[in-house]
């Protein structure tokens, strides 16, 4: 016998971060399986390319008043969500980031008492160790995600991270289900390319014989920028290359003031904030994630589904998706050097670049293809709902 098809409201941060990524794509699978997706945000979210059958966009508007200096888009958010669950009829509400969607989520069924849908919190990171634990949002953070009728992770790292840092209950479950990726479009390349690379105004010309080296991030000091840097620096030393940093953020001026001082402005290419960049990790030979903590590392597992080797730290939930030694090389904190190394040794062994790229992307479609990974956040909901 076939189950009711669902009706799920989905909110989430609309931007290029891994959150609203993540959210956008279940959604996009959600509908595409016939369930009904109501996107319930401040805007458009990036990934959503074009709506189809099954999904609905709700602006959430906010109010722009001289008394709020900050307009208060929890507050918006939680009406919203209180009259879309009521004229759509909403089965469940699927909130990722905690602060403030949880908060949001929460509110509005304390609005709707007994005909409230559940609420499921996807946990993603930062919002629980940086955001989340700052005392001016630990409680609400922490009594959110107890109210929560379901919480989830992308890792085994997170799950635990989340007990320590709210110091929340074991009691509480919390399910992990991994991030995944789309592996028939984030596919390695069907011939070497020879475009070049463009952003920002900027053409960075692809040179035969050069290698490329990527990162991609919201340039915030967590990623370590200036690991990737000095990283290619030394790499560039031995193997010459080209460093194609996508992205914008608050690090990107003493980044780009870095680049400067090494002498490296000819070699490394800022694009700026891509909405698509797949063709820059298929032309790409390694990918660098020397971040300080990564819950998941969804842009890591991108690259490898392109067949990207990844050179990474080995922190958070990182060795959960790159096998070290097997799709790439993790290196302790901080260490610039071993990082180097690993990267020169790869980019110099064809045979063992090949070996990697290969297990790279087997690794992806095997471990975390969408269309594995979304069922389970579905049978998760069937669970819940009873």
């Amino acid at each position: 016998m076939e189950r009711k098809k669902l009706r799920v409201g989905i909110s989430c941060y609309p931007t290029f971060g891994g959150s609203g990524v993540i959210a956008t794509e279940i959604g996009i699978e959600l509908a595409r399986c016939g369930h009904q997706v109501h996107f319930i945000c401040l805007d458009v979210p990036r990934r959503l390319r074009e709506f189809t059958d099954n999904i609905f966009f709700h602006e959430v508007g906010v109010l722009d008043y001289p008394l709020f200096t900050h307009p208060p888009y929890d507050i918006s958010l939680a009406s919203k969500m209180v009259e879309i669950a009521t004229y759509q009829r909403l089965d469940l509400i699927h909130v990722h980031y905690a602060v403030p969607h949880a908060t949001s989520a929460l509110l509005a069924a304390q609005v709707l008492g007994q005909d409230a849908p559940p609420v499921v919190t996807t946990l993603h990171g930062t919002d629980i160790t940086l955001v989340g634990n700052d005392p001016a949002y630990l409680p609400i953070t922490r009594y959110s995600i107890y109210q929560s009728s379901g919480v989830t992770a992308p890792s085994q790292y997170l799950k635990e991270a989340t007990y320590e840092e709210l110091h929340l209950s074991t009691s509480t479950p919390i399910e992990v289900i991994p991030n995944f990726v789309d592996v028939d479009l984030f596919r390695p390349a069907a011939s070497a390319g020879s475009g070049n690379f463009a952003g920002e105004g900027r053409v960075c010309p692809r040179i035969a014989g050069e290698r490329t080296i990527t990162h991609v991030s919201n340039f915030r000091p967590v990623k370590r920028l200036e690991d990737v840097v000095r990283i290619f620096a030394l790499v560039n030393e031995q193997v010459r290359s080209r460093l194609v940093l996508v992205g914008d953020g608050p690090e990107r001026g003493r980044t780009q003031e870095l680049v400067r001082e090494l002498g490296l402005g000819e070699r490394v290419c800022f694009l700026g904030k891509q909405d698509a960049f797949l063709h820059i990790l298929q032309q790409s030979d390694l990918f660098l994630l020397p971040s300080a903590t990564e819950s998941f590392g969804l842009a890591a597992l991108e690259a490898m589904s392109c067949g990207v080797p990844v050179i990474a730290t080995d922190v958070g939930g990182i060795p959960e998706v790159v096998a070290d030694g097997e799709s790439g090389f993790l290196s302790p904190l901080g260490d610039v050097e071993s990082m180097a190394n690993n990267a020169i040794m790869l980019l110099r062994d064809e045979q063992l670049h090949a070996q990697f790229a290969k297990e790279a992307r087997a690794r992806a479609v095997s471990e975390f293809r969408l269309q594995d990974v979304v069922p389970q956040y579905v049978e998760y909901y069937y669970r819940l709902l009873g």
